[in-house]
């Protein structure tokens, strides 16, 4: 009996796995090529570099790849224990030893605050703030102790913070990068004009990433505001998009969709070459001029005119100052 009977269900169970196969390498494939390339072997000594969530995924690979390059490289993490793990490695891999573990969790205001402090105890200057930790959640809602809705206080609301603490330290560099890791699927995002869903408290969706892509849409109106605001200092802030990338965000997929999404798991991008777009965006000459802006695959990209309102931005920028509680004594952006 022949494969390429049809007559057998076997063939058919063949034929339909050497197809999603093979297009599933082709995905992969696509996204390898898509990546980008980095053309600068830039040297980072003299360099400090603050990466929050840097002990594992796109973080932990954009610490080694800056390490290589001599930086000093903070890893702001929340988990300490996968943190020392991923340190000694790097170290070990690079023979610097310019990596600092320092504690923080970007959802906590306490604890954002802890870590600045902590920083401008410790750091004459800052040339390069990172922010690439993010969660996304399934379809569980929940709040923080400062009544924040979680999704958005890891990706919104504790990068704000923690920008406006350490700006003093970064207009000290002279040539000061912000760089916020975002997402495509911010075109799938939106804040309503009352901003009743800057801060969803009581949210719910049929759509599990809703809150993820909402984060993404806020993240990159920060960072044309930021960029606006700092029109005239010797720092840049931009924002991009890492591509599809196979990391510890994918694991609150909920049952049973994480059944089929295995397989497609794989032809994802790897951490490293996810990284691959923030290390061009933090060392690359030619951008040290260039601020609000998107990058993608090592260029910049158009973004969609929804994200561009700069009478919302202004708005949601107010907003999360008062979410955020600056007092009149915290530096200014």
């Amino acid at each position: 009996m022949s494969l390429l009977d049809w007559d057998s269900p076997l063939s058919i169970v063949a034929f339909a796995v050497t197809s999603v196969a093979v297009l599933l390498s082709l995905v992969k494939y696509y996204l390898y090529v898509t990546c980008g390339k980095l053309t600068t072997s830039r040297n980072m000594e003299g360099k400090t570099v603050i990466i929050t969530g840097a002990n594992s995924g796109i973080g932990k690979e954009t610490a080694r790849d800056l390490a290589k390059r001599g930086a000093r490289v903070i890893m702001a993490c929340r988990n300490m224990e996968t943190a020392k793990e991923a340190r000694e490695e790097i170290m070990g891999e690079t023979n610097n030893n310019n990596l600092i573990l320092k504690n923080i969790d970007v959802s906590s205001l306490a604890s954002v605050r802890k870590f600045a402090q902590d920083i401008i105890a410790t750091e004459p200057v800052i040339d390069v703030m990172i922010h690439n930790a993010g969660v996304a959640q399934g379809f569980n809602n929940k709040s923080t102790a400062d009544n924040l809705e979680f999704t958005m206080a890891t990706n919104c609301f504790g990068p704000f913070l923690l920008s406006h603490l350490l700006i003093d330290l970064i207009k000290k560099s002279d040539q000061g990068r912000i760089i916020f890791v975002s997402s495509k699927l911010y075109r799938l995002g939106y804040i309503r004009r009352d901003l009743s869903n800057l801060n969803p408290l009581k949210y719910f969706s049929l759509f599990p990433v809703q809150l993820y892509n909402q984060s993404k849409f806020v993240e990159i109106m920060y960072t044309q505001e930021m960029a606006r605001r700092l029109a005239g200092t010797r720092i840049t802030v931009n924002a991009l998009h890492p591509g599809v990338v196979d990391t510890g965000i994918w694991r609150n997929v909920p049952f049973p969709l994480s059944i089929p999404f295995k397989p497609i798991q794989m032809c994802f991008r790897t951490p490293k070459e996810g990284a691959r777009c923030t290390v061009y965006a933090t060392i690359t000459p030619e951008l040290e001029t260039v601020s609000g802006k998107y990058f993608r695959g090592c260029k910049i990209e158009e973004l969609h005119s929804r994200v561009e309102n700069k009478e919302m931005q202004q708005k949601v920028w107010e907003k999360t100052c008062e979410l955020v509680r600056l007092t009149p004594e915290d530096p200014k952006i």
